[in-house]
């Protein structure tokens, strides 16, 4: 079977010759710059050692399975309990004939673990983040966003007919300017990634809601990196800065953190809910959450109550991952959150530094421009509480062996 794109014979396709060719030509442009993603397989659980089809047993380091709740034995069994009560699917929208008691049960259990009145789910964080804005912001408003906003945000943005106005990363001095300069706008919303995905920085939510209330403006985070991972008990940025309750909307996800489950939600006060119930067309056009993702999500929720030992746990996990790559001469971006961005400058060498540890048994991803600035390439470490220190100490083996044999370090 044919790998490159260049070889193949368009006229074979029942797709638009032109099209093709322009596609082929700009695949093998990717190719050559190095960045053409190539999928590997997982065979079996997602977990702190996964079997990569090829390469064998190798130690995970990019998942977002932070608590390592992807295998909990008490979250499978709730995915497998609610297949058997709900069937495979939901078949409907929410509205007509989609909504199952387990999504008030879920939404009732992520509000109170938020502390927040009520909650709603969709079926992905993007969903969520794309349905927000729409329905609450119109051309008379202000949607005021973080530079570095995941793709999400930025795509909700988009579908919304509210003025867009973008603050420089993280700097409140630029948020000021931004809320200054739209004060003749009938409501306008701040939104903030709590934890950027890419820098694994934490927004500075005191700061931003001190300048919300002063400009009698709303403030919006996405929590989805920060969700199980931050706060004493995992119940995210606001808990970091003791924040409960101050936050006027929290989008979030069930994918990562809480069991990898399909699924996201918005949390926020009765009437935002209810509005957003009539009117969010990412929930109001497409299937409900699935039954068996709601069961399992509502059962990591459980665990995570349980066992808030799992977050002290990724915590020393990730402080002792973070000295070690220090100690090895790597420059990680300073920072407290799982995410553990190393810088090595050029994107070539990210990628080739995530090949060749691919190679000595750790999974990882590099990442260069256009994902992040020119000459900010990197790796993008994670960290897990199912991580023991033995894997982490083969990573760190691994990175001082590839890193002295790429002259990184």
């Amino acid at each position: 079977m044919m790998t490159l794109y260049e070889e193949r014979d368009v006229t074979m396709s029942n797709v638009n010759p032109g099209l093709e060719r322009r596609l082929a030509t700009e695949l093998g442009e990717m190719k050559e710059n190095g960045v053409h993603k190539e999928l590997l397989h997982i065979m079996g659980r997602q977990g702190p050692v996964v079997d990569i089809d090829g390469l064998g047993e190798t130690i995970n380091m990019c998942s977002n399975n932070y608590l390592g709740l992807c295998d909990e034995p008490s979250v499978i069994e709730a995915v497998k309990e609610g297949a058997d009560k709900y069937g495979a699917g939901t078949s409907s929208v929410r509205f007509i004939c989609g909504t199952f008691d387990i999504h008030s049960e879920l939404e009732a259990k992520i509000a109170d673990f938020l502390e927040t009145p009520a909650s709603l789910t969709y079926t992905s964080a993007w969903n969520a983040n794309e349905g927000l804005f729409a329905p609450l912001l119109g051309p008379e408003d202000a949607l005021i966003s973080d530079r570095l906003n995941h793709a999400c945000i930025i795509d909700g943005i988009r579908l919304c007919k509210a003025r867009r106005v973008i603050y420089d990363h993280m700097d409140m001095d630029s948020l000021r300017e931004a809320l200054e300069s739209s004060r003749e706008a009938r409501h306008r919303l701040v939104i903030t990634d709590g934890i950027f995905s890419m820098e694994g920085e934490i927004a500075p939510l005191p700061e931003i809601r001190e300048l919300c209330d002063r400009y009698d403006a709303i403030m919006a985070v996405d929590d989805s990196h920060a969700t199980g991972v931050l706060g004493d008990t995992g119940r995210g940025t606001p808990e970091h800065w003791g924040m409960h309750g101050e936050v006027d909307i929290v989008t979030s996800t069930l994918g990562k953190a809480l069991g990898g489950m399909a699924g996201g939600f918005t949390a926020s006060s009765d009437a935002v809910i209810d509005y957003l119930t009539q009117a969010s067309r990412t929930q109001l056009f497409t299937n409900a959450l699935p039954c068996h993702s709601a069961a399992g999500a509502l059962a990591a929720i459980d665990h995570l109550e349980e066992h808030p030992e799992l977050v002290a746990k990724l915590r020393d996990n990730t402080e002792y991952y973070r000295e070690g790559l220090i100690e090895l001469g790597y420059k990680p971006i300073p920072g407290g959150t799982p995410i553990v961005p190393v810088i090595v400058g050029r994107t070539a060498d990210a990628i080739r530094l995530s090949r060749e540890l691919l190679r000595e048994g750790v999974f990882v991803i590099g990442f260069g421009y256009p994902v992040v600035p020119r000459g900010e390439a990197r790796i993008r470490c994670q960290l897990s509480a199912a991580h023991e220190r033995e894997h982490i100490d083969a990573a760190l083996a691994a990175l001082k062996k590839v890193g002295r044999r790429l002259q990184l370090i």
